[in-house]
């Protein structure tokens, strides 16, 4: 730990903030320095207050040099990222998890309702193991299946579930989408997949944070963005039991087109929902 005081710390802040973005310079400091945005905003009562902060005031303004100049995303730096309640590692092999995501899991809570049933769930790619983990936590009984094609992924993500649980009810598999679970086939409750969606064109005029520092492999979508989409719900029907669910996050236009290839692999109460902005961002639908 390193000891500064609460006066160099803003005065710190102060000189580096200029005209750049304040929310990014307090997730630097939170996620590398371990002092959250109300503790500095409690400091300014109390400047001579001394803290403790996990890195020096220079490591911070290395790092904060490296987002301004280079846009490296503050959670590739820290080498964390907030998702829900959870604290998660992340590197260069996984996306980092989105807001919008986290829907997912409110989704899923509210297909399965208050059961406490056993239940067996898979998430589609998994990358850092956000959607994974939070269900897996959710309740023991649960058995969550978690794929992804870079082992680096895999092993973030038994790293990450074991640093907030010691069951075993997540198992994660090296593989492409439904290929690991073959033993799995028409066992499955619920499958979820937040894959690659963006069009080509949309990914080739990405910002230079996103395009040049998150994986491609899990944003780049094919031409038109649907060509793992595609594949997962022509394999689903013979992974899910009779009556299960497929749930889908996908492009801001793609939810139509979604739609008609779950019916017409045989899905029924397809249903397109909303996230936070109003944007239909999730395809569900339920296997006959």
């Amino acid at each position: 730990m390193v000891e500064v005081s609460s006066e160099e710390l803003l005065l710190w802040i102060q000189n580096v903030n200029k005209e750049e973005d304040r929310d990014s310079l307090y997730l630097l400091i939170d996620l590398l320095a371990g002092i959250s945005r109300a503790e500095i905003n409690s400091l300014k009562i109390n400047p001579q207050k001394i803290i403790n902060m996990k890195v020096s005031l220079d490591s911070l303004s290395k790092n904060w040099t490296e987002f301004i100049q280079n846009k490296k995303p503050i959670q590739y730096l820290s080498g964390c990222c907030y998702w829900r309640d959870l604290n998660l590692e992340v590197n260069r092999h996984v996306l980092i998890p989105r807001v919008e995501t986290q829907q997912i899991t409110d989704i899923v809570l509210s297909l399965i309702s208050s059961s406490t049933k056993e239940l067996l769930i898979t998430d589609l790619g998994t990358g850092s193991g956000a959607i994974a983990i939070s269900l897996a936590l959710e309740c023991s009984l649960w058995k969550v299946l978690a794929t992804d094609i870079e082992q680096n992924a895999i092993d973030l993500a038994r790293k990450n579930f074991k640093k907030y649980s010691n069951k075993d009810n997540l198992q994660l598999f090296y593989g492409s989408w439904w290929q690991p679970l073959k033993k799995y086939a028409g066992k499955i409750d619920i499958a979820i997949s937040n894959p690659p969606y963006i069009p080509l064109k949309v990914y080739e005029n990405l910002a230079i944070s996103v395009k040049n520092h998150e994986p491609q492999i899990a944003l780049n979508g094919g031409v038109d963005g649907l060509l793992h989409i595609r594949e997962i719900i022509k394999e689903a029907p013979k992974y899910l039991k009779k009556d299960g669910w497929l749930l889908l996050e996908n492009h801001f236009d793609q939810a139509q087109k979604v739609k008609t290839l779950m019916l017409h692999s045989g899905f029924e109460r397809v249903e397109i929902i909303k996230d936070l902005y109003g944007i239909g961002r999730f395809t569900i639908g339920r296997y006959k």
